[in-house]
């Protein structure tokens, strides 16, 4: 295990993309993103990312340094163009653009197409709840050409891991947040688990005739994830394709050679909502912390320690690693040196 400071972390990261092309304001916005992921502990979403976007740069997937504008707008909404930049500086525009909305009509609504991969949703929302705001990230499209999971009933692959998050601010208390996959799990683990020789957790995924399996490799033999909570992730899984591809209408924005083809069809709709909209603030964040205190006095089951308000397990997280140091699996660190190499950055 490599272990590295925030800092440390930042450095070699934006040193590799300054290396591969990106301009100075995407290389911060990117490496920010990227060691806030690690902190938080969504290692998926951190380091981790640096090969496939390497990569992406290198095959013009990506253009390192473009920068997202607005197509269209009222004052209550816009969408957003990412120009085939990195997806977390098109994404971090698009939130800010619905918080300065909110701010004077109270909630707001941005559409984000023509985008690479957006990275950890929950900083998204959490810039949200930062200003006092209610938060919201749907994405979709990412299964428009390459599918990789079943619908709830069905052994052929037709969406993708459509991704939400969901960021709730409090006063007292942390910012109540969730981000997860509508997969049992993120495509990431699967991929980690396959490459490690590992097994995954029962209900995970289905091989090519539609039979739960624990073992990675019948998912990259026709196999598919299955969504979580069955039935009912399921319909959030297409609730996050209607949000994010179809309501945004980027289907009308993909361009051959861009995105590859997970993100060439991606679509992202973000909300901000004020949550003094029914009443003072002051009053929200009471409630707010009242139910954060109420949930977590909750004696724990046998088997756990505590319970937790979502959000907690990430700030908890970014508190020890920020005084630890982030841990980083001996192939991913493998992996980011290789991609660093290939742009003639050596990492040792």
């Amino acid at each position: 295990m490599i272990t590295k400071t925030a800092e440390e972390l930042h450095s070699l990261i934006k040193r590799v993309l300054l290396a591969a092309g990106a301009d100075e304001g995407n290389a911060e916005v990117v490496a920010q993103h990227l060691v806030r992921s690690n902190l938080s502990g969504v290692d998926t979403h951190g380091i981790w990312t640096i090969p496939i976007y390497v990569a992406g740069m290198l095959a013009s997937e990506i253009l390192p340094a473009g920068k997202p504008e607005i197509l269209q707008e009222t004052p209550t909404s816009a969408l957003v163009t990412g120009n085939w930049t990195f997806g977390h500086v098109a994404a971090k525009y698009a939130m800010e653009q619905a918080i300065s909305k909110a701010r004077t009509q109270n909630m707001a609504v941005v559409g984000i197409v023509q985008l690479h991969h957006i990275g950890r949703l929950g900083t998204y929302v959490e810039m949200a709840a930062a200003e006092n705001m209610i938060g919201m990230v749907w994405g979709g499209g990412y299964g428009r050409v390459e599918p990789v999971s079943v619908p709830y009933g069905g052994k052929s692959r037709v969406l993708h891991t459509n991704p939400i998050s969901v960021g709730l601010p409090a006063g007292e208390e942390s910012t109540m947040m969730f981000d997860w996959a509508t997969t049992a799990l993120s495509g990431v683990k699967v991929e980690n688990a396959y490459r490690r020789g590992e097994q995954l957790p029962p209900n995970s995924i289905v091989d090519k005739d539609g039979v739960p399996t624990t073992n990675p490799d019948d998912f990259f033999a026709g196999g598919g994830h299955l969504p979580f909570g069955a039935h009912k992730g399921y319909t959030l899984m297409m609730t996050a394709e209607f949000l994010g591809r179809i309501f945004t209408g980027t289907d009308s924005y993909a361009e051959a050679g861009r995105g590859g083809p997970i993100f060439l069809h991606q679509g992202v709709a973000m909300m901000a909502i004020k949550a003094d909209l029914f009443q003072p603030f002051a009053e929200y964040a009471e409630r707010a912390d009242e139910m954060e205190r109420r949930v977590r006095a909750v004696p724990p089951a046998p088997g756990f320690d505590e319970v937790l308000a979502p959000g907690d397990m990430e700030a908890r997280t970014r508190e020890q690693r920020r005084r630890e140091g982030i841990p980083i699996a001996e192939d991913i660190w493998q992996s980011f040196r290789e991609a660093a190499a290939l742009v003639g950055v050596e990492i040792t």
